[in-house]
């Protein structure tokens, strides 16, 4: 029997299967947590209820082995990281200090803008730097520092983000300033350091936005234009069951071991061959890529990744559940006797930066509108920092965070137009 079919096996489990149903003791080997060299990470739930991962000293030695190996191609040793990272809520920021000590000079300031211009003041022109963060906050630090009178033109830098997708009009809106920027993909109850955006996943993602024909023959069928990355087939095993990736880390060092798991990702895998065979196909080379130019591209296979496929969205590191939407607009009896359907969307508002929009059907509109919205606001804010400790942090990091759009809609009205004719309500929106 080969591995593959021993695997196979194997139940798939996911949050609700594995880690709700089991200790965090007993998701470690011998249902031990060694206390020596272990790390614990801690993030919320949309109820509220922390769970925790713990990584173990030699797990952790990997991790920031091939995190820093992973740098090397994309830009090298001898850099200066400014750490932009939340430290306190997401267990990347740390992690992201401890491997890209070993290319360079790291400091960690957090997403506090005030103290990157400084740093970069500094320590001057004259290094190239690694800005981490989220990707709208590495805007955030290039609009900052022109008010602050800081000349861009002068520094090199590379941008590493993660923790929500990113845009290409985004990125294009970076790389006014940015040598590159890298994207990568990881999540705490797997594994930090999954798989990473290449300049070859990069150029294939921007041919098929620009060609439906090739984003079709790659992705399917999904209107949404997925992150694309490259990763290491020996670290992890990627299967897709029902359009959603299932993911075996495949490191002996795991403390707690991550077998057929489910994020519930919707997406795949694409081989390195399957994927240049149908860029020729379409007569695309990406040795004509400007950004490959000199460079070997890596021959590993593709991950690409639509969404979360459990009816969240995902925002500055923290998942938004509609659940958190409802307890706030419903638990208020004044607000629920003129509200009705509701539904969330994530909004471009304009320089590549998003925001998510509550669209509320309002049983009776008045003079009032206006207030009501503030209200709804409020109360959505104020909910979703009592039940996720991460958008929490990051309204505290970066109180923009709580920008949070309202809209309000007749009955039946707007997105809520064929309600009506669904047998289950629509609580996340595209477009």
């Amino acid at each position: 029997m080969s591995g593959g079919e021993r695997l196979a096996r194997l139940p798939v489990t996911d949050k609700k299967s594995y880690v709700l149903r089991y200790s965090t003791a007993e998701r470690c080997l011998d249902g031990k947590i060694p206390l020596v060299g272990t790390e614990m990470d801690e993030s919320s739930g949309s109820s509220g209820k922390p769970y925790d991962w713990v990584r173990g000293a030699q797990e952790l030695h990997e991790m920031h082995l091939q995190f820093s190996q992973y740098a090397t191609y994309m830009f090298g040793t001898t850099v200066v990281t400014i750490n932009g990272f939340s430290m306190g809520a997401w267990s990347t920021g740390m992690n992201t200090a401890q491997a890209l000590r070993r290319n360079g000079l790291v400091k960690s300031t957090g997403p506090d803008l005030e103290k990157i211009v400084h740093t970069l003041e500094v320590l001057g022109p004259e290094h190239v730097y690694v800005l981490t963060g989220y990707p709208p906050f590495l805007g955030e630090v290039l609009e900052f520092g022109a008010n602050a009178g800081l000349d861009w033109r002068r520094y090199r830098m590379y941008g590493i983000v993660g923790g929500e997708a990113m845009s290409e009009q985004l990125r294009d809106r970076l790389l006014r300033s940015f040598i590159a920027v890298y994207s990568a993909y990881g999540a705490s109850d797997l594994d930090i350091g999954v798989a990473g955006e290449s300049p070859l996943s990069i150029w294939l993602r921007r041919q098929s936005a620009a060609n439906p024909e090739l984003r079709q023959r790659l992705f399917g069928d999904d209107p949404r234009l997925p992150m694309v990355f490259q990763f290491n087939p020996l670290d992890h095993n990627v299967e897709v069951i029902d359009d959603e990736l299932v993911i075996t880390v495949s490191r002996l060092s795991m403390l707690s071991p991550r077998i057929r798991y489910n994020i519930h990702d919707a997406g795949g895998s694409l081989t390195y061959s399957h994927v240049m065979a149908a860029c020729q196909s379409f007569g695309l080379d990406p040795a004509d890529a400007p950004a490959l130019a000199g460079r070997r591209p890596m021959q590993l296979p593709f991950l690409f990744v639509h969404g979360r496929s459990d009816s969240t969205i995902s925002y500055m590191g923290a998942n938004i559940y509609p659940e958190d939407i409802e307890q706030a607009l419903f638990s208020d009896a004044q607000l629920a006797d003129r509200l009705g359907a509701f539904c969330l969307q994530v909004r471009d508002v304009g320089g590549g930066a998003v925001r998510p929009c509550v669209h509320v059907e309002v049983t009776r509109r008045g003079d009032d509108d206006g207030a009501l919205i503030d209200r709804i606001r409020g109360a959505v804010v104020a909910r979703l920092e009592r039940n996720s400790r991460d958008f929490k942090a990051a309204v505290a990091e970066n109180p923009t965070t709580a920008e949070i759009q309202v809209e309000l809609h007749a009955p039946g009205a707007g997105p809520f137009a064929e309600n009506s004719r669904r047998i289950k309500r629509r609580y996340i929106v595209t477009g």
